[in-house]
């Protein structure tokens, strides 16, 4: 565990601990951290493989074939977990005691990358029996993890839910710009039909 954390205190001062960008990604905190992420990047991975892929799921998408897709998934995925804790970084190099660990600014990456692709698909938090649709979930993901992680109250790396998202965000608009446009035609319908 201690060999793999996230420290930036001690990556600050040696550069060939800079591998614990990604073993960080590896270890949870205990077995409700690891099930809560493993459950969410279930939930949107499969969709974000299969439009990355062949564009299943997402009407007007072409996908890349099978190891293109994949190769575009773990650049998701994996490269969320390093880009979201960039920041983390820089704000805590100064901090002797900061730790930081799990997979959540590569699973915010996969999930915000569903939202992108299927806006409008319902999300379901735990134990709340209403479902939100996406685009709505995530403005709210993105106005709380920034929030919290300005806030500082708690053991939770906001900072990497946050950066994460707009990680996922960016590379799948870099992957697929069509999936912009197919994002805000959705979001337009639904909002003349609610009106």
């Amino acid at each position: 565990m201690e060999s793999w954390i996230l420290r930036p205190y001690r990556m600050a001062r040696d550069q060939s601990q800079f591998y614990r960008f990604i073993t960080s990604g590896f270890l949870h905190a205990d077995w409700g951290h690891l099930i809560f992420n493993m459950i969410a990047f279930y939930s949107f991975g499969g969709l974000v493989l299969g439009v990355l892929c062949n564009g299943t799921g997402a009407p007007g998408i072409d996908g890349f074939g099978g190891t293109g897709g994949i190769w575009r998934f773990l650049l998701l995925y994996l490269g969320g977990i390093v880009v979201s804790d960039i920041p983390t970084y820089f704000r805590h190099r100064d901090d002797r005691e900061y730790g930081s660990l799990g997979a959540s600014g590569g699973v915010a990456s996969v999930l915000f990358a569903g939202v992108i692709f299927a806006p409008l698909n319902k999300i379901y938090l735990m134990f709340i029996p209403i479902g939100i649709p996406g685009f709505i979930f995530g403005f709210l993901y993105l106005i709380y993890s920034y929030y919290q992680g300005r806030r500082r109250g708690d053991n939770i790396n906001h900072d990497a839910h946050f950066y994460g998202a707009l990680y996922g965000v960016a590379l799948t608009l870099v992957f697929m710009p069509a999936s912009g446009l197919e994002f805000i035609r959705q979001i337009s319908l639904f909002l003349q039909v609610n009106n």
